[in-house]
C-alpha cells in the first residue's frame, strides 16, 4: 500500500510540475517560485497562451512589475529567462515614462522568443522595447489572436492596480547569465 501511495504521490508530482510550471524552480529561491506562480496565473487566465511556452525557443518571464506615475512616471521588475525547464539568466526591466499617466500598477510580463536569433539579441544586454512595441493582455482567448513581431511576443497580466497609460515602448532589458 504505501508503494502505491509513494507512486501516486510521484506521478501526481510529475505531472503537476510538467502541465503548470513551464520550468522546474528551486524551492529556495523566492524569485523563481514567484516565476512559477506568474505561469500558473497566466495560464489560468488563459490557456491558450501554452502553445507559446510550448514553442517559443525561449522566454523571460517578470514575475512582478510595479509601475506608477502622476505626469512622469516608471515601472521596474526583476524576474528570469528560461530556456527548455531551466532558467538560464536573471533580467531586470525598468523604464521611465513622460506625458499623461495617472495611478499605479503591479503586472507580470512575459517575453516569448520565436527562435534562437531573437533570444540571443536579448542574452546579448540591453534590449529595449521600440516606440511600436506592444503587449497583450492576458484575458481568457487573448493569446488566439496573439503573433510574434520582430521575433518577440510580449503579454502582460495585472496583478492589482489602476493606471491610466498601458505601454511597454521604451522599456530596457538587462540579462545577466546564471
Amino acid at each position: 500500500m504505501r508503494k502505491q501511495a509513494l507512486f501516486f504521490i510521484a506521478v501526481f508530482s510529475f505531472v503537476f510540475t510538467s502541465t503548470l510550471w513551464a520550468f522546474n524552480p528551486d524551492v529556495s529561491d523566492e524569485l523563481q517560485l514567484d516565476v512559477a506562480k506568474a505561469i500558473i496565473d497566466i495560464k489560468k487566465a488563459d490557456p491558450g497562451i501554452e502553445e507559446f511556452f510550448n514553442n517559443a525557443a525561449g522566454y523571460a518571464v517578470i514575475p512582478k512589475v510595479g509601475k506608477g506615475g502622476v505626469g512622469i512616471g516608471g515601472a521596474y521588475g526583476k524576474g528570469l529567462v528560461i530556456v527548455g525547464d531551466e532558467a538560464v539568466g536573471r533580467t531586470t526591466l525598468s523604464q521611465v515614462t513622460v506625458g499623461f499617466q495617472l495611478g499605479g500598477q503591479v503586472y507580470s510580463q512575459f517575453i516569448f522568443f520565436k527562435d534562437q536569433a531573437a533570444l540571443e539579441g536579448f542574452q546579448r544586454g540591453n534590449f529595449e522595447m521600440g516606440a511600436q512595441a506592444s503587449a497583450v493582455a492576458v484575458t481568457l482567448g487573448a493569446s488566439a489572436d496573439a503573433d510574434y513581431d520582430k521575433g518577440v511576443a510580449v503579454f502582460t497580466h495585472v496583478s492589482g492596480g489602476l493606471m491610466y497609460e498601458a505601454t511597454i515602448s521604451g522599456q530596457k532589458f538587462k540579462y545577466e547569465a546564471l
